[in-house]
């Protein structure tokens, strides 16, 4: 029996309903399977704890995360209009990214069988994309401040941080996953013409790294020109490295040609393993449907998917997904994100029901 300890938590909006799912999906599959089993362990940070106390994260909270034996972070979203966005995330997100070095931000982006996507022609096989998206600096560094608040005159300074060993590591992992899930093309988003400076080093460092991995085909591309070809030929793409910003935006825009925020997950990595992973839904807490149950769990339960994947149980991760892929195959439980009328539970429940006994 092998047994893992993972922190929940929860989030905001919809989280409770969709992390809920997701938990349920794993305790159904190990309970299925008899050689797993997962102790979850709660933790109520985010907007009403804020509200309550005025801090998203206690201040022992990297600590626990840190220190207490887990082995993964299934983690819910996070927002809400009472607080201002950059508050939640700087408070809270970035400080859990940044800290336990999860640098690496893995962004399937697949069209699934039953799924329609707004692309006219395409199949599931048009688009199959892995974004690896730089986590821990870039744009999202938080370098920078302001000066004469209120004023005129005040002066707002935000500066992105490339360091040559945060871009190594993040473009080497790109060859490195390619390589192993047998792959065949890495992608550099860039946009060197105008960021002289970080971008130029970006290619500089690719061109190096590609060298190493003669195995594995590669380009670069501009990011106004690679968003377009998201659209346009999708099935030219295999794996993209990114920086943070520019993961950021392509990944929402792969969740749209994919049909739905709701089927977007996501693994923010510490590959070194030094400190827990965190799994989480790209999609936002979503206030105006919280509580309706309508909320689509797809994204979560992917999200544990990718979780067992890290952990080694590349079975049990395969066994999630192929019941994702048969529920939606079979098109009778879908919620209305996906243009049916089931709720969050219902598409939970088809889902479990259709793992492996």
């Amino acid at each position: 029996m092998r047994e893992y300890q993972l922190a929940v938590v929860v989030g905001d909006g919809i989280g409770a309903e969709i992390i809920g799912e997701g938990a349920r999906t794993l305790h159904a599959l190990a309970a299925r399977r008899g050689d797993l089993r997962f102790t979850m362990r709660e933790f109520d940070w985010g907007t009403e704890r804020y509200l309550r106390t005025g801090e998203m994260l206690p201040a022992d909270g990297l600590a626990t995360l840190m220190g207490s034996g887990f082995d993964a972070i299934l983690f819910g979203p996070v927002g809400d209009p009472r607080v201002p966005d950059h508050i939640t995330l700087w408070r809270l997100l970035l400080p859990i990214r940044q800290e336990l070095d999860q640098y690496v931000n893995l962004r399937p982006v697949r069209l699934l069988p039953g799924v329609r996507s707004p692309l006219a022609g395409v199949q599931p096989a048009d688009i199959d994309i892995v974004c690896v998206r730089e986590n821990t600096e870039g744009e999202y560094a938080g370098t920078g401040g302001r000066v004469h608040r209120g004023m005129p005159d005040e002066v707002a300074i935000q500066s992105a941080v490339f360091t040559r060993a945060g871009t190594e590591r993040i473009i080497r992992y790109a060859f490195e996953y390619a390589r192993r899930e047998g792959r065949a093309k890495v992608t550099s988003a860039t946009k060197s013409n105008s960021l002289q400076y970080s971008m130029v080093m970006w290619d500089e460092i690719f061109a190096a790294v590609a060298a190493e991995y003669p195995d594995i085909a590669h380009e670069q591309q501009l990011i106004d020109s690679l968003a377009a070809r998201f659209v346009t030929r999708p099935a030219s793409l295999d794996v993209v490295v990114c920086s943070n910003l520019f993961g950021d935006i392509l990944t929402d825009l792969g969740a749209a040609i994919s049909g739905s925020l709701g089927l977007a997950p996501s693994a923010n990595l510490n590959p070194d393993r030094r400190y827990p992973s965190l799994f989480q839904a790209i999609h936002g807490s979503a206030p105006d449907i919280a509580g309706r149950g309508i909320a689509n769990p797809i994204a979560t339960i992917w999200s544990t998917s990718l979780l067992l994947r890290h952990l080694g149980e590349r079975e049990a991760a395969d066994q999630i997904m192929h019941a994702i892929e048969t529920v939606l195959a079979a098109g009778a439980t879908l919620t209305p994100d996906l243009g049916g009328t089931a709720t969050t539970v219902a598409l939970g429940d088809a889902i479990r029901a259709a793992l492996p006994e």
